[in-house]
């Protein structure tokens, strides 16, 4: 076929042979076959572990390129843009915050899972305080709660990290007990943390917590930590006693259930949460935008089963169905194949314009979790990290030379090598994309 090509060429060359257009094309397209084959196929970097790869042109709705886009991959926080897609089927753009019913100067709440309540990365809490301030007697009812505070195949060991903070229906302050250092001993933000303080003889400078209980540790001869944001043990006693001391008013505890007549408290946009489950891929705001997806399906918080309905429903097209159990992506028993990821792409457009989804994504060498990767003058890769031990994703839509705007899903499991070799190879292959696309 080679000889074949060279032959025409030649002719045409010399004036006896005059090609069609088509066959230029068909030549040019060989040519970037052959060359992505040079990046990605045997012998190639992406040769001693398992990659899946898919570029997909979301005008004319053709493959141009994929390898191994049907198996399943680790897509880590890459599931976050399964998250975010629920949201947009069902929240649309306000946060579910909690429901009520109200009786004079006393009101009853259920939480709905809004994660805003005065965390310090996305902070609604001055609105839900000014809710509260109208009363003076506030009951907190459990009853909607059928979910735990760890996902699904999340790890024990990452149980005092701030990006495993639990779930619970009514978060307040991130669900982190948050310390400062002042003069070389923690100084806690809520002072009812500042009780829970020990000090022990473990050689080490930063904080930590007791796996069994909201004890916190640290070592007086060691400790230089400057800020310590610790996930505390979830519980309705514990939220009770920081509304109290965050609303000042006396704050108890219910079992009854949600009545018919209730009403429904938001405390503001989902833009914002958006921007940080994207950009900084926020695994807290994550679980609870899940949340709160199944406070709207059900009025019950129950992650496993919001998942369930959106699979059945908005997503029973996708050419493999994904294994999706968490909303952030920690545990390691989520699976997707790369198709699939461009499948949920292309969905996404039919809820947001591509302009605005390409502004929410983290931007290339501008903002995010690539703000230091795939940069250019300008911005041409607009997508989603996923990183775990092993495993690297990235999944979102890249900018060609030619102007053209392309779905790509990139994903790699299995691998021996640091995460950023992974990562400039994939910046290699990018490159191609963008120089001949």
């Amino acid at each position: 076929m080679r000889k074949l090509v060279l032959f025409l060429v030649v002719l045409c060359s010399i004036g006896v042979l005059t090609l069609p257009s088509s066959f230029a094309q068909t030549e040019e397209v060989r040519e970037k076959y052959e060359r992505f084959e040079a990046l990605m196929g045997r012998g190639s970097f992406f040769d001693n572990h398992l990659t899946g790869f898919m570029l997909f042109d979301l005008d004319s709705q053709q493959v141009i390129y994929e390898k191994n886009s049907h198996l399943n991959f680790i897509p880590a926080s890459t599931i976050k843009v399964f998250t975010f897609y629920a949201t947009l089927k069902t929240l649309r753009d306000s946060t579910h915050t909690f429901r009520y019913v109200s009786n004079g100067n006393s009101v009853k709440i259920w939480g709905s899972g809004d994660p805003t309540w005065h965390y310090h990365k996305a902070n609604n809490g001055a609105r839900i305080d000014q809710f509260f301030n109208r009363f003076s007697e506030i009951q907190l009812s459990h009853s909607n709660w059928k979910d735990t505070g760890f996902g699904y195949g999340w790890q024990w060991d990452d149980y005092y990290y701030a990006y495993s903070a639990e779930r619970s229906p009514l978060p307040i302050y991130g669900n982190l007990a948050i310390f400062n250092n002042q003069q070389n001993k923690p100084q806690a933000q809520v002072p009812l943390f500042a009780g829970m303080v020990k000090t022990y003889t473990k050689p080490t400078w930063r904080m930590e917590r007791d796996f069994h209980s909201n004890t916190f540790y640290y070592n007086p001869n060691a400790y230089n930590q400057v800020r310590a944001e610790l996930p505390f043990i979830a519980s309705p006693e514990l939220s009770q006693q920081l509304m109290e001391f965050q609303l000042k008013k006396k704050v108890s505890l219910s079992m009854d259930p949600l009545p018919a007549n209730h009403q429904l408290f938001k405390s503001g946009s989902l833009r914002p949460l958006w921007i940080e489950l994207m950009q900084e891929s926020d695994n807290f705001i994550a679980e609870h935008l899940l949340l709160m997806v199944s406070d709207y399906l059900f009025s019950e918080l129950e992650a496993e089963r919001a998942i369930e309905f959106i699979q059945k429903t908005y997503l029973k097209d996708l050419p493999d169905k994904p294994q999706w159990v968490d909303g952030s992506g920690l545990s390691r028993h989520n699976l997707s194949t790369p198709r699939s990821m461009i499948q949920l792409l292309s969905k996404l457009e039919e809820e947001l314009s591509r302009a605005e989804l390409m502004r929410i994504f983290p931007q290339g060498g501008i903002n995010g979790t690539i703000k230091n990767n795939y940069k250019a003058q300008r911005p041409y890769v607009f997508a989603k990290t996923g990183t775990m031990s092993n495993n690297h994703s990235l999944v979102g839509y890249i900018k060609g030379d030619s102007g053209r705007i392309y779905a790509f899903a990139f994903m790699n499991s299995n691998y021996l090598n640091k995460a950023s070799e992974i990562r400039r190879e994939m910046e290699k292959v990018l490159q191609f994309v963008k120089q001949n696309y």
